[in-house]
């Protein structure tokens, strides 16, 4: 199932997303979900997942992300993307998310509850303030 939607497990907590689009030549499945735009794919796993992280491949930010996240108790969706994917993520997706016509959210960027939340320095500055784990908590993806 997670190869038809283009997701391939590396661990428990870190999934690789490919963007690349399905091959027309390609009659080995047909399954709905391989004419599904990256764009759309996207919206989607932001909609199932309480907590996303994209990143880019092998990124220490990402890493200190699912540090914090994980000391809270909460293990979030990493999608691993590649450069060539990060820069086919398009603009209008991040505009959406990020509330601002000119903000580009770059991997790692991270989802709590739909919401784009920015990056590594907007989520510990959410820790900092207190407002994280009752946003967590507000979204079901931590009990207290």
């Amino acid at each position: 199932m997670m190869q038809e939607l283009g997701l391939e497990r590396f661990s428990d907590d870190v999934v690789r997303l490919d963007l690349t689009p399905p091959s027309q030549t390609s009659s080995t499945s047909l399954s709905i979900d391989e004419e599904e735009s990256a764009e759309a794919k996207i919206r989607r796993l932001i909609s199932e997942h309480p907590v996303i992280i994209f990143s880019r491949s092998s990124c220490c930010m990402c890493h200190v992300m699912k540090r914090l996240l994980a000391t809270i108790g909460v293990v979030p969706t990493v999608i691993e993307l590649d450069d060539h994917e990060v820069s086919s993520l398009p603009t209008a997706l991040h505009e959406e998310y990020s509330g601002a016509v000119s903000v580009v959210v770059p991997p790692p960027a991270v989802f709590i509850g739909r919401e784009c939340v920015g990056g590594l320095e907007s989520l510990v500055a959410l820790h900092l303030s207190g407002q994280l784990v009752p946003k967590l908590v507000q979204i079901g993806a931590l009990w207290v």
